[in-house]
């Protein structure tokens, strides 16, 4: 896998675990992030199991792409490359669904989203 690529997918992994910080840990007291997330305050003990669940499904992200450049670093490729393109593709996949679902997440959607498309256009590239 091209070191560039290693990269991107590194900065994408570190993202999600950094987001599931966010959705699981800061979010039940902290307002600044509930704000963050478009919750009212009124909302929050409604949304609260959602978000750390969600906080999850980011950490399980963020932990199979690093899982996965491991296995690339410890010499084996195919299957480090397809567990870490595997979580990117999962990753830039809800990034569009959230722009998708909330033109007000744009900023959101990038953040999670910009780090796995280029380790993929760069996977893809250098496969060529």
């Amino acid at each position: 896998m091209n070191v560039f690529a290693q990269v991107f997918a590194g900065v994408a992994g570190i993202v999600h675990v950094l987001i599931f910080v966010l959705e699981s840990v800061r979010f039940p007291r902290d307002p600044k992030v509930q704000a963050n997330f478009r919750v009212a305050p009124e909302d929050v003990n409604a949304v609260r199991p959602w978000a750390f669940n969600q906080g999850f499904y980011n950490l399980f992200l963020g932990l199979g792409v690093l899982f996965g450049l491991t296995r690339i670093w410890a010499g084996d490729d195919p299957a480090g490359k397809a567990l870490a393109g595997f979580a990117c593709a999962c990753m830039l996949g809800a990034a569009v669904v959230l722009v998708a679902t909330d033109r007000r997440m744009l900023r959101g959607a990038l953040v999670q989203g910009v780090a796995p498309l280029l380790a993929l256009l760069v996977m893809t590239a250098s496969a060529v």
